[in-house]
């Protein structure tokens, strides 16, 4: 099993938009993303996303380069402070890929949960737009398969 961690693209300010939607320079780097995942044929059974709008739109333009339209998710749980430990849960009941769009700190302590059981061994530098790949091998422990942020694919 695989699951892709993706913090959400650059978010406009509170001041500039309460909902805090993405920048232009947010749409375009999560684009880039998704234009090098879309080669990769990654089979995502769905996108879970926060309820927030940044997650909302990251999701969503990532969900046709990896096949997942129909399969956008609004799940609770997945805010910048919640509680890791319930998804890791739900993780370890699921069986196909997924992708998380989410935030701060949220997803550096679910990877840190993940692979060294403690979300204190915080082990990932998050950016904006950047996918963590994190597997689930046959002895159930979880590994950084792969990372790749929206500055490497700038050519």
């Amino acid at each position: 099993m695989r699951v892709y961690l993706i913090q959400h693209g650059e978010s406009k300010s509170e001041e500039e938009d309460p909902q805090r939607r993405l920048t232009d320079k947010g749409i375009s780097e999560v684009q880039n993303v998704a234009d090098f995942l879309r080669p990769l044929k990654l089979a995502i059974d769905a996108i879970w996303h926060s309820e927030k709008a940044r997650a909302q739109q990251t999701a969503e333009l990532l969900a046709g380069a990896v096949g997942a339209r129909n399969h956008l998710i609004q799940r609770e749980g997945l805010g910048p402070k919640d509680q890791v430990v319930a998804t890791k849960e739900a993780l370890e009941q699921t069986t196909g890929d997924l992708m998380i769009v989410g935030h701060l700190p949220f997803l550096s302590k679910l990877v840190a949960l993940l692979v060294t059981g403690s979300e204190k061994n915080e082990m990932v530098e998050f950016r904006f737009g950047g996918v963590v790949c994190v597997e689930r091998h046959d002895d159930k422990k979880w590994r950084v398969a792969w990372m790749v942020t929206p500055s490497l694919l700038q050519c």
